[in-house]
């Protein structure tokens, strides 16, 4: 091999450990309002790449890959509510506050602070929310519980079902990281 192939994959090898990625991360919302329906949907096709020397992140979620338990609120889900033919995906550019590469070399978990720009239904807005990193058998695993009021990205209830239907929507992430090169 010589040295100028050798330099080129050297550099790839740890270019492509300074990226984190999945296309299979898991998101579940539930919005039950006060009169209870079951209104409750899961996702595991989110996909997620953490840039691991600078804590720049980027997740992209496909609307229409939610699944319910009921066919028909997943109908009235995508065509009514999230209007996923416009609008087919959600995404967040942010970035892990404070981030610095060397606490990929810490064990157990870490409480972390993600802030950037969440784009729903077509409306962006910054946003900020708490979560955690820990890095376990070479992965990194981000988890993080938080609200999204359906209101401020314009996503109208009718008054018919706004009993069933809970203001403020609650998001559990769970994503595992594998570097890119694997």
């Amino acid at each position: 091999m010589s040295f100028s192939a050798f330099v080129l994959l050297s550099t790839t090898c740890v270019l492509a450990q300074s990226k984190y990625m999945t296309r299979n991360g898991l998101i579940r919302f539930e919005a039950e309002g006060p009169i209870k329906d079951d209104i409750k949907a899961v996702n595991n096709q989110a996909g997620c790449i953490l840039d691991a020397s600078t804590g720049d992140i980027l997740f992209k979620i496909p609307i229409k890959s939610f699944v319910f338990k009921k066919a028909l609120m997943q109908e009235h889900f995508n065509e009514n509510y999230m209007e996923s033919h416009k609008f087919p995906t959600a995404e967040l550019k942010g970035k892990i506050e404070g981030f610095k590469p060397e606490v990929l070399q810490k064990s157990g978990v870490q409480q972390v602070m993600v802030s950037g720009k969440m784009t729903l239904h077509g409306v962006t807005r910054d946003i900020r929310e708490p979560g955690t990193m820990e890095v376990k058998d070479g992965k990194i695993l981000l988890r993080a519980d938080f609200g999204v009021a359906l209101a401020d990205y314009g996503i109208n209830i009718p008054k018919m079902v706004e009993n069933k239907l809970a203001k403020v929507a609650q998001v559990n992430l769970s994503i595992d990281l594998a570097p890119t090169g694997q």
